[in-house]
């Protein structure tokens, strides 16, 4: 891991072209910890099955200096039939830089991504701190489907404030 610079500023921003080394470093992080998802997220966009390039989709990153920090996307629920539902995908945060916000922040980018197209979020998550950190976001437990762990209607989405 490298040392993370205070004075380098990390700014949210949408992914259209993903490089191909970009989330190198999110990715054996995240490995490390036992999550395969950015692994699939990388696959998904090299083999063009997931852009994020449906109408209310978007990718997000946490970027610090040039260095991708964070990633966070939105996609039309793949489990659910009905494309007024969108998912929360793929977010990670660097351990150095968990706790300053920017998890927080690609969400919300999320969020007003969604704000037009989806009228509820879904998500699942197996890890009981990220389970926490979605319910501070707002997003509510819900039981009985094994492709969902949360769900946040539009209404209930937290402004930027």
């Amino acid at each position: 891991m490298r040392p993370v610079k205070v004075d380098n500023p990390v700014e949210v921003v949408r992914l259209f072209q993903l490089p191909p080394a970009f989330l190198t470093e999110l990715v054996a992080e995240s490995e490390t910890a036992g999550f395969r998802f950015l692994r699939r997220l990388v696959q998904g966009w090299d083999s063009g099955s997931n852009r994020f390039d449906r109408p209310g989709e978007a990718l997000f990153a946490a970027v610090s200096a040039t260095r991708a920090v964070g990633i966070c996307g939105l996609n039309i629920d793949p489990y659910a039939d009905d494309p007024a539902l969108g998912r929360v995908r793929h977010l990670y945060v660097l351990s150095a830089f968990r706790r300053r916000g920017v998890g927080r922040r690609l969400v919300q980018a999320v969020f007003e991504a969604a704000r037009p197209h989806f009228r509820l979020l879904r998500l699942r998550t197996e890890s009981e701190a990220a389970a926490r950190f979605y319910e501070a976001l707002g997003f509510r437990a819900c039981a009985g489907d094994p492709d969902c762990t949360h769900v946040l209607e539009r209404s209930g989405q937290p402004s930027e404030g």
